[in-house]
């Protein structure tokens, strides 16, 4: 193995430190536009500088850097506690923070839990985190690859591992096995990974400490107060749930649910992926002659309420309910995959039994779709057309079936601690 860093990657890191120093005034300026459709983007800055006051050293340092991440970490955290652990968790947006501080409030109460921004990209911004906290190890969860944050990572001794890692496809041939990319992910102590086929990428640009763990989103807690209230709730028609909708996906689903609703008497549950989308979209749907019900006008906040006779959308104009709306569903289409960015999450559905339709960019979801796809609980069409007669013809997989898939692949969370525990006694 060559040396690392390389000359190469060594002269590419303080080209790159420079561009962020000098770009620090335009990262303030993104965050304080992002300000202002969500005020806390503009909460707490100092963190973002690596000023935290008062810390907890020795915690276990995991990195979650929105909400998605966080929810995937959500076992592994309850694991991580119940051994006794204290954790921080960074993140960069205000929609994970807002989560993790509800999810545990409690034990952030307790002193066992800090939750802060990840500082920016430079080396004395990292500093201050690890005067602060001191971590024992890192756990940076899915795919993200901070050069700085690596870099700094193993100047402070800090362990740092990549958990619940994937590499998916397109950024695999991309970098390719000589890539700075690929050079930078030398920089892990290890990395957690989520299948066989993973692993053997990982180990291709030179990771050398690699453990198959699994998915942890196959253990994430199912909110049974939501499940309780979405079914409580479903009507006697057709329902379906088009979870975590993105831009440049919605006059193609509008077209869909008129598609649907033409032939079939189907309520569709309508859930962008970000909030700042909600009033442009539920606009979009009204404008296309669909009538919609908006879950902020007709539900209060402990889901209670009634939908409105003969409504074509129910509107999800919420975070943090996903297991309320799929709840209310007799298929699932999951969001992302009629773009170029990629299919999002389809665990959370099949945890509820239900089937899951998605787009055919499904590079970023490799692993389960691929294994989900070959057990007939999840499916990809290639366009809103097809996705339309998919539909239509409601060719569904029993629930038996998705039992039989989920239960094949639960556990992440177990083999995960050991995983850990075997990197770090390397």
């Amino acid at each position: 193995m060559a040396r690392f860093p390389s000359l190469k990657l060594r002269l590419a890191l303080v080209v790159y430190g420079v561009i962020w120093a000098l770009g620090l005034p335009f990262a303030l300026f993104y965050l304080l536009r992002r300000g202002r459709k969500d005020a806390d983007y503009n909460t707490h800055i100092a963190e973002r500088f690596g000023r935290y006051g008062t810390g907890i050293p020795g915690a276990v340092w995991v990195h979650a850097v929105s909400l998605g991440e966080f929810r995937s970490a959500v076992p592994l955290i309850h694991a991580l506690l119940g051994q006794g652990e204290r954790v921080v968790i960074t993140h960069f947006t205000p929609a994970g923070r807002r989560e993790s501080t509800r999810v545990l409030a409690d034990q952030i109460a307790e002193g066992l839990v800090r939750v802060v921004w990840v500082p920016f990209e430079l080396g004395a911004c990292f500093n201050g985190f690890f005067r602060a906290f001191a971590p024992k190890y890192g756990l940076v969860m899915e795919i993200e690859i901070w050069p700085r944050m690596i870099m700094a990572a193993r100047g402070a001794g800090v362990p740092l591992f990549m958990c619940n890692a994937q590499y998916p496809s397109k950024s695999y041939a991309r970098d390719g096995q000589t890539g700075l990319r690929a050079q930078v992910m030398r920089g892990f102590a290890g990395a957690l990974v989520k299948s066989d086929l993973q692993a053997r990428r990982f180990a291709s640009v030179g990771v050398e400490a690699i453990k198959v763990t699994g998915e942890l989103r196959f253990d994430q807690p199912i909110p049974a107060l939501q499940v309780a209230a979405g079914a409580a709730l479903k009507p006697a028609r057709d329902v379906v749930v088009i979870a975590s909708a993105i831009e440049g996906e919605d006059g193609g689903f509008i077209s869909t649910i008129k598609a649907v609703c033409a032939v079939r008497d189907t309520l569709f549950v309508y859930v962008p992926r970000r909030p700042e989308r909600f009033d442009a979209v539920a606009a979009a749907i009204a404008g296309a002659g669909l009538t919609l019900a908006r879950r902020s006008e007709v539900l209060d906040q402990n889901l209670s309420g009634s939908l409105p006779e003969g409504i074509d959308v129910f509107f999800g104009d919420s975070l943090g309910e996903m297991y309320f709306y799929l709840a209310m569903a007799d298929r699932v289409i999951v969001g992302g995959g009629f773009s170029p960015k990629g299919a999002h999450n389809i665990i959370e559905p099949l945890a509820l039994k239900k089937p899951v339709l998605v787009g055919p960019e499904t590079w970023t979801i490799e692993y389960p779709f691929v294994e989900a796809d070959a057990a007939g609980v999840a499916r990809s069409v290639p366009d809103f057309e097809a996705l339309a007669a998919a539909l239509i013809a409601r060719d569904d997989p029993t629930p038996a079936a998705i039992d039989a898939f989920f239960a094949a692949h639960a556990g992440a969370t177990l083999r995960t601690l050991a995983g850990i525990e075997a990197l770090l006694r390397r």
